[in-house]
This record gives structure tokens, sequence and C-alpha cells, in this order.
């Protein structure tokens, strides 16, 4: 099966405090409703899994991609239907992180809203803790 990557952007929260849930990651209903499209283009996945790996000029990035298995360590997210896995290493990066889809002329793409971010590269690929 060939691998599809799905865009996704960082940004640093300034002045939102930490709130928290039993979730480690909220997602908004744009995004609820795109990870439900990316999910009926792939029946075999069985959630939309999110990861993190050392990348970009700033350390780190997220990952996106099709999940068939959650993995013993993995934290599965369930909001209005739909199923998010968080890879085991990317946990603490997601405390209290905000998963929007976001369309503009130019893109359309997931964005992670983290007030837990020191910093951000200046195309928002990538961050820092």
């Amino acid at each position: 099966m060939a691998s599809r990557t799905i865009g996704a952007t960082v940004r640093a929260v300034k002045g939102r405090r930490f709130v928290p849930t039993k979730q480690a990651l909220v997602l908004t209903q744009a995004a609820v409703k795109r990870v439900k499209e990316l999910m009926t283009e792939h029946p075999e996945a069985v959630a939309l899994k999110v990861g993190v790996k050392q990348r970009g000029c700033n350390g780190m990035s997220y990952t996106l991609d099709f999940a068939t298995s959650k993995a013993k360590f993995d934290e599965e997210v369930l909001q209005d239907g739909v199923k998010v896995i968080i890879d085991s290493k990317a946990q603490m990066t997601l405390l209290g992180t905000e998963m929007d889809f976001v369309t503009d002329k130019l893109s359309s793409e997931f964005v992670f809203n983290n007030p837990n971010i020191k910093g951000t590269c200046g195309c928002g690929e990538s961050f820092s803790l």
C-alpha cells in the first residue's frame, strides 16, 4: 500500500492556559469532519495516527498517517465518532493541544494549536518545546 502524506502545521498559542481534559488532544468540528472524510477514503484504516519526528529547523515536526492497529502504549482519542491514535513518542508534546483543519486560498491542512510550544520555524512545520 502506497503511503499518502497528510499536511500539518504547528502554531504556538500564547496567553492560553492549559486546561486539563480527559483527552490529550481535542479536535475542532472542522478537524472531525476532515478525519471522517479521510477515513471513508481509506476503509482499511482504523484511525488517523499522530506522531512526532526529529525534523526541520526547530527540531520536531508532527506526522499524520493512517493506522491499521493500535500499539501497546499508544493513546486513543475518541471524539464525535472519529478515532485518533497518538503515538507513544508524541504524547507529551500534544498535551492540551487543539487539532484544527484550516482551508484557505492556497492550502488545506491540519493545524495543531499547542500552548506548550516555545518556538516554531517561519513556515510552521517544525517546533521546539
